[in-house]
């Protein structure tokens, strides 16, 4: 269970570091599963496996649902403790898996993720109520291309259309009279140790520059959703052929499991 200090910081903040739940042996297996699945080697495949860097020179390899293809990424989306963690900041009774990905980023030449907001790019799901776990298998530092922040900025609403990036790796807002007043565009960077589990609003402003050190960057998210969220198409997303339930209702059925169900 969360004490009220960690759901005050994360519904303050947008965002919460719940420490560590791997140790080194278990990080290096799930290291190891990821590049089976990475170089096509598993029985039963992803939804996607794809360089989404554009280019071998800055290259992010996205990998959609390591859970349809590894049982070990399965039982991770389950864990106990972030699976209730989760839970309880979302006050649901029930979880289910939006999706998981990988964003990998090699060594020297792992390209930037761009400043951005999650629910405004799954424009099939409502309401924005989302929370994402994120795990990396070695350390996330700024050397090697770790996540920044916007704290408090889960409480803006949708302001993707307007968020954009000068260098050095900071966030900006084009109209900045639409953002709430008081609301500061300060970023901080989100360094996670390998095997620690960082959690963060599907709202919440983040980005994470290249990597040009000597290591690498393995992590997994997992994007959680809440007992109440609904199918609401208004754009496309990978996992659209996947949805089995009319416009309007709940999103379930075999591609999204429920990973958490409180005990009565």
């Amino acid at each position: 269970m969360l004490t009220n200090e960690q759901i005050e910081q994360f519904h303050t903040s947008g965002f919460l570091n719940l420490g560590r739940i791997y140790d080194d042996a278990e990080c290096a297996e799930f290291r190891a599963e990821m590049f089976r699945v990475m170089r096509d080697e598993t029985e039963r495949k992803p939804v996607l496996n794809r360089n989404m860097g554009g280019n071998d020179e800055l290259a992010v390899v996205q990998i959609v649902n390591m859970w349809q293809a590894s049982d070990m990424y399965l039982r991770h989306a389950e864990h106990p403790k972030v699976a209730e963690a989760v839970a309880q900041l979302c006050d649901t009774e029930t979880l289910r898996i939006w999706h998981d990905q990988v964003q990998y980023k090699p060594p020297t030449k792992g390209g930037p993720t761009g400043w951005h907001q999650d629910q405004p790019l799954w424009p099939t799901i409502q309401p924005a109520d989302l929370i994402s776990s994120w795990v990396p298998f070695e350390d996330a530092t700024q050397k090697n291309g770790c996540m920044w922040m916007v704290p408090g900025s889960h409480k803006w609403g949708n302001q993707q259309r307007y968020i954009g990036s000068r260098e050095p790796f900071e966030p900006i807002h084009r109209e900045p009279e639409q953002l709430p007043e008081g609301a500061e565009l300060t970023r901080v960077p989100r360094e996670v140790m390998k095997g620690e589990c960082h959690l963060h609003h599907c709202l919440t402003w983040h980005g994470s520059p290249a990597n040009p050190s000597e290591d690498d960057r393995p992590a997994i998210a997992v994007h959680y959703m809440p007992a109440h969220i609904r199918h609401d198409p208004v754009g496309r997303h990978v996992m659209d052929e996947y949805v089995t339930v009319p416009e309007g209702a709940i999103l379930e059925g075999d591609a999204f499991p429920v990973v958490y169900q409180r005990a009565s």
